[in-house]
């Protein structure tokens, strides 16, 4: 936990027994080693991370004042879009993995590119679920009003309410077919407003007997570019990664079923003395494996602290940052509303857990650009400060069992580290 100055260097080894240094070398050549390490795997700029899913340049507002408009409009509603995306497949069991690479992900463009305008993944894609989303859902309104009418028409002359039924059967087919062909031709917004043009669309690729090839082109266009398979790869190792350093002190720390036994209140704080040691570095461990996509960098615990002391605000900020939006979420734990709702409540998960990424992606960027070593009085006061602020958030973490729907298990779940749900 502790650091000394430059000429007095101390390694502390990892909590779960894995060394950070070869055992042959000495404390000062080790710490000489893991410096010169940092320094040689500084990470390079990747061009395509630079160019692909990044924001578009902000038109000057009094020379373009229209296309400034448009920017913003296309901006938020991609933005508004991506949140969605996430936030429904966040709601779904084991597609949530999913969402933990992704926002993984967005940690390690920023890492390697330090630009957080090129870290937004999906950003490109996202308008077009969004399309999706709001073309059915204002074609499917009409469609709700009319089953409105038929039903009160049932209830008012169930003998008469006949034309009402098969209205609202013509309808329902035919509003199925429309949406059919307007995912057909992709999913564009037009698309779900144009049914005269859908029906020539679908007759053209009909006499060319294209239909099935265009239309599943289209669909395996948008699916492929949701990256699903190495999102999901990079969610699992990381939920396994972090869950390893975390596992044994969240269990620890949540023993205690009676409070009048020393050995269980032993155990708990033991527990919870390791939680902090554990939360207090596996940001940072997090970044590193975000930033390179190794397993192997969840053991680089000499590594990471390395990184801290070349630029302890930024990690002070950043990790104060994560912790401090992590706080409030646990209040939508109290209650587990139906599953068909979830998504709702994982929006603010979602929104919330984003911009901790970003931070923690900016300041991994930050140190591991740097070459020296901060002033040894700022190592101490970040680490001082952190150490305090990390206590008091381990210290709330006691209490949040008791007001948790699944009880001990919220100890578990750590949702600013690992998956960004509230179950």
């Amino acid at each position: 936990m502790t650091d000394e100055p430059t000429t007095q260097p101390v390694v502390l080894k990892p909590l779960l027994g894995w060394s950070a240094q070869p055992p042959e070398l000495s404390v000062l050549e080790a710490e000489e080693s893991v410096a010169e390490s940092v320094t040689e795997s500084a990470l390079p700029v990747l061009e395509e991370e630079l160019v692909a899913d990044r924001l578009p340049p902000f038109p000057v507002p009094w020379r373009h004042p229209i296309q400034c408009a448009l920017w913003i409009v296309r901006t938020l509603f991609g933005l508004a879009s991506l949140t969605l995306l996430l936030a429904v497949a966040a709601a779904v069991p084991l597609v949530n993995f999913w969402v933990l690479g992704y926002l993984l992900d967005v940690e390690g463009r920023v890492a390697r590119s330090g630009k957080i305008r090129a870290s937004f993944p999906l950003l490109g894609l996202a308008p077009r679920f969004g399309s999706i989303v709001l073309g059915t859902w204002l074609c499917v309104l009409p469609l709700r009003l009319l089953a409105g009418a038929a039903t009160d028409a049932q209830l008012i002359d169930p003998g008469g309410a006949g034309g009402w039924k098969f209205g609202l059967f013509v309808a329902k087919w035919g509003m199925a077919a429309h949406l059919c062909l307007a995912l057909a031709r992709g999913g564009a917004l037009p698309c779900f407003f144009r049914p005269i043009k859908n029906v020539r669309w679908l007759l053209a690729r009909w006499r060319d007997h294209d239909y099935w090839n265009r239309a599943s082109t289209a669909i395996g266009q948008f699916l492929s570019g949701l990256n699903a398979r190495p999102y999901y790869s990079a969610g699992w190792r990381g939920y396994l990664g972090t869950t390893a350093w975390l596992f044994i002190p969240s269990a620890m720390y949540g023993s205690m079923h009676d409070p009048d036994k020393p050995a269980q209140v032993l155990v708990m704080l033991t527990g919870g003395v390791g939680l902090w040691l554990t939360l207090m570095w596996a940001p940072l461990l997090q970044a590193r494996f975000a930033a390179e996509n190794r397993v192997l960098a969840f053991k680089e615990l000499g590594t990471v602290r390395e990184l801290f002391r070349r630029a302890p605000f930024a990690w002070l900020f950043a990790i104060v940052l994560t912790y401090l939006f992590a706080l409030p979420l646990y209040l939508f734990k109290a209650l587990s509303p139906p599953q068909d709702a979830m998504w709702f409540i994982t929006i603010i998960f979602v929104v919330t857990i984003f911009p901790t990424k970003i931070a923690l992606g900016w300041a991994y960027g930050l140190s591991i650009r740097r070459t020296e070593r901060a002033w040894w009085p700022w190592r101490w006061l970040c680490k001082i400060v952190l150490g305090i602020l990390v206590a008091i958030y381990v210290f709330i973490l006691f209490f949040t069992p008791a007001i948790g729907e699944h009880g001990r298990r919220v100890l578990f779940e750590h949702h600013t580290l690992l998956l960004p749900v509230p179950f």
